[in-house]
């Protein structure tokens, strides 16, 4: 569970105004000194992420964020990043203290009800000052539960967990405890199921990338038997099987290959396709697919990455697809690149948002994301329909889930 990867641990953020003890709360649970913590205001300037095992939740990642209602020089931009964390965050603990609600905590309240993100209200140092019974019913009223009283400078890891814990167990979202399927809705019992892994540079050394790794567990867990093969062994791979395969996943870098081998009666599809389901919305994609044949020389596009990493002189995102859509387009496009957490505010200035596969964000902060663009009435796609659409073979590869009217993408 250590080694869980951030975007697949339920994520808590901590949030309230300056000098409600955030820091201090996340150092308590932590047992270590994770926030600098003083009673200054806006110590905390940014966000910090502190990866633990909570049992029985298993895998978190809890998010400290800078103070609301900070009147320093840098008050608005920590509060900007303090607000963006929430696009994340699975739950919610909205620090005050005893006596303490106004513009920040109502901000912060109407901010998770936006994001649909549960919200559980901490009212700390209660060692100090004991909130009053018609605070209590007060805020009670605005967020609709109990309130919860601690201390997290006076109180042991053990106590605020006592106290913490079943609150969160009550708020974890149902989507967390059951997300949607990735591919195993789409096999049944004793299937088999065949893999295409491409082993060249975009693949790290000595492992596979996340969505592989994923798609074959899910597979395992249902009781499927998993080929894995190189590109080159695909043809020798399917001569082999006496019983043809339930299904075909492929990168979609080789789906064109896929497609031209794999027999019409064999459903096929690639990783990045099946990640859309459980990283935002097969649907919204699909339709942001059919925008990328709309597309015209001079159109704007917003590469959305949400990871960090070096690009490559051949780097799929930046490089690879950007020439498939311009060679789509008939002429040059202008592309915008955000990577990370970060995300273009104002929208309205471009045609079409080409999304990564989201390995590194959560499922919350992607559905956020395409809230936004809807919002904005703007098509996002996902780097693999993408390329599928680019090379002619998206319906193809979107058959696999016509069949199913919970699935349907007409």
């Amino acid at each position: 569970m250590q080694n869980t990867p951030k975007s697949l641990r339920l994520q808590i953020a901590i949030a309230g105004r300056v000098n409600s003890g955030k820091s201090t709360l996340l150092n308590k649970l932590a047992a270590q000194e994770i926030s600098i913590t003083s009673p200054l205001p806006g110590t905390t300037t940014d966000v910090v992420e502190k990866p633990m095992e909570l049992r029985p939740l298993g895998p978190v990642l809890f998010l400290d964020t800078a103070g609301l209602a900070d009147d320093t020089e840098l008050g608005s931009a920590r509060m900007e990043r303090s607000i963006k964390a929430l696009d994340r965050a699975d739950i919610l603990l909205l620090l005050t203290t005893a006596g303490v609600w106004g513009n920040a905590e109502e901000k912060l309240l109407a901010l998770a009800a936006e994001r649909k993100l549960p919200v559980i209200v901490v009212v700390n140092k209660s060692d100090l000052q004991m909130p009053e019974a018609d605070f209590c019913a007060m805020v009670k009223e605005k967020c609709g539960h109990e309130i919860l009283s601690l201390s997290a400078a006076s109180m042991t890891q053990s106590q605020i967990l006592e106290l913490l814990t079943p609150r969160l167990i009550g708020a974890v979202p149902e989507e967390f405890v059951t997300p949607p399927p990735m591919v195993g809705d789409l096999v049944k019992k004793g299937d088999t199921v065949v893999l295409i892994v491409p082993i060249d540079i975009q693949a790290p050394k000595g492992r596979l990338i996340l969505p592989q790794v994923q798609a074959l567990r899910e597979i395992l867990d249902s009781d499927c038997t998993a080929i894995v093969c190189k590109t080159a062994d695909y043809r020798k791979t399917l001569e082999n099987l006496k019983t043809l395969p339930a299904l075909v996943i492929c990168d979609s870098q080789v789906v064109d290959f896929m497609v031209e081998e794999t027999p019409d009666d064999i459903p096929c599809t690639t990783f990045s396709i099946l990640l859309s389901r459980i990283k935002g919305d097969l649907q919204t994609f699909c339709k942001g697919a059919e925008a990328v044949k709309s597309l015209k020389p001079g159109d704007r596009i917003l590469i959305a990455e949400g990871c960090t990493h070096h690009a490559s002189d051949d780097d799929i995102g930046r490089v690879k697809i950007p020439r498939m859509l311009e060679k789509k387009a008939g002429g040059k496009l202008e592309f915008t690149v955000c990577s990370g957490h970060d995300f273009v505010e104002n929208l309205s200035d471009y045609k079409l948002i080409l999304h990564c596969g989201a390995c590194m964000l959560n499922r919350r902060e992607v559905l956020r994301r395409l809230q936004l663009a809807e919002a904005a009435g703007l098509p996002v796609v996902n780097y693999g329909m993408a390329i599928s659409c680019c090379k002619g073979v998206l319906d193809r590869v979107m058959e696999p889930f016509a069949s199913n009217p919970t699935l349907s993408v007409s």
